[in-house]
């Protein structure tokens, strides 16, 4: 599996600046030869959207606003940090947010689920339960959203609904899109999948309501940026320490995410000496992955740590982050609400 995410990456992203002839050769080659898949996933995109745009399928609305925070391309963007940041606005001006999400690869046999800070990773998935602990909201998980949402609504009074991630799921109505893009990477060699990491054409991003960037934005789009907290113990989350404690020797950097560069370079940013040890999206952890043989400090990313809270040991820390919002957008976030209230979007 990770030898075919390498292989992806290397197609959607392009060669290190390094590579050859033969190697960019290569690499167009394959992506020539993959057209046709391509091809035939637009067609498939394009058929299932205007079905709900003509009305040939139904999608629901509810008697809440829901805001659908997502992104069109494969891999982390920075959905989740985005999410916690917006519930937190919400909360704070008096609504009362409820969250849901997939569970992606989550083993639970029955959903929806709801989701406690307590909740087992392995059976919800590792981002519900990241959610349900940072939140402090009412979280369910489910890969058909509009069950997700009838349980969410059942279970807790929430005035507004946030989804992590669903923008390309049409069946439950949102009052408000919200696209995450990485910033360094954009959108890669702007192809849909297989051959790019797009799961919607870029011209998608003209029908939502705000594209933010993770880092630094362009013309049209709105900046966030990711701020690291303390590094705080596992087996005890009350202690943490600043990342100066860990310049004297060298730690070992675990991330199963996304994109688990930025996490390398968001340390070595505070003058740590890394070690790598990236891991696929959402890797199922154990104890052996931890086994590094020597008794320098392991820093791991919020999601992972999740996972690996059950068999950590004190040299295991997490690396808390937080999304910074620039200004403009929490007003127009502010507005934006304020709006669909006046509009009537509230049952």
């Amino acid at each position: 599996m990770a030898v075919v995410s390498r292989i992806l990456l290397w197609l959607w992203y392009g060669p290190p600046p390094s590579a050859g002839p033969a190697t960019v050769i290569t690499r167009r080659v394959l992506i020539l030869a993959a057209l046709p898949l391509e091809w035939l996933f637009r067609l498939v995109i394009r058929v299932r959207a205007w079905s709900y745009a003509s009305g040939l399928r139904a999608s629901r609305r509810l008697a809440v606003p829901v805001i659908v925070v997502g992104n069109i391309a494969v891999g982390g963007t920075g959905k989740t940090p985005l999410v916690l940041a917006l519930t937190h606005r919400l909360t704070a001006n008096g609504y009362r947010p409820g969250l849901i999400c997939r569970g992606y690869r989550g083993q639970s046999t029955t959903w929806p689920r709801l989701v406690l800070p307590e909740s087992d990773p392995d059976e919800v998935g590792d981002e519900p339960v990241l959610l349900a602990q940072r939140s402090g909201c009412p979280v369910v998980a489910g890969p058909i959203r509009v069950a997700a949402a009838d349980l969410l609504l059942e279970v807790a009074e929430c005035d507004v609904i946030v989804s992590d991630d669903g923008l390309q799921h049409h069946a439950l109505h949102r009052d408000l899109e919200i696209v995450v893009l990485d910033a360094q990477r954009r959108h890669g060699n702007r192809r849909c999948m297989p051959v790019g990491p797009l799961r919607e054409p870029v011209a998608r991003l003209q029908t939502v309501d705000a594209v933010v960037a993770n880092g630094e934005g362009e013309a049209g789009e709105f900046s966030m940026q990711m701020v690291n907290d303390m590094p705080r113990r596992l087996l005890d989350a009350s202690v943490t320490r600043c990342f100066a404690d860990f310049a004297t020797h060298p730690v070992h950097a675990v991330a199963g995410i996304g994109h688990p560069g930025r996490f390398f370079a968001a340390l070595r940013a505070q003058g740590l000496r890394v070690i790598e040890h990236p891991f696929d999206d959402h890797h199922r952890y154990c104890a052996a992955d931890l086994d590094f043989g020597d008794a320098f400090p392991i820093l791991m990313t919020e999601k992972d740590a999740v996972k690996c809270v059950a068999f950590a040991t004190e040299h295991c820390w997490c690396v808390p982050v937080r999304a910074e919002l620039e200004a403009d957008f929490v007003t127009w976030f502010d507005d934006s609400l304020q709006r669909i209230h006046l509009n009537g979007a509230v049952g």
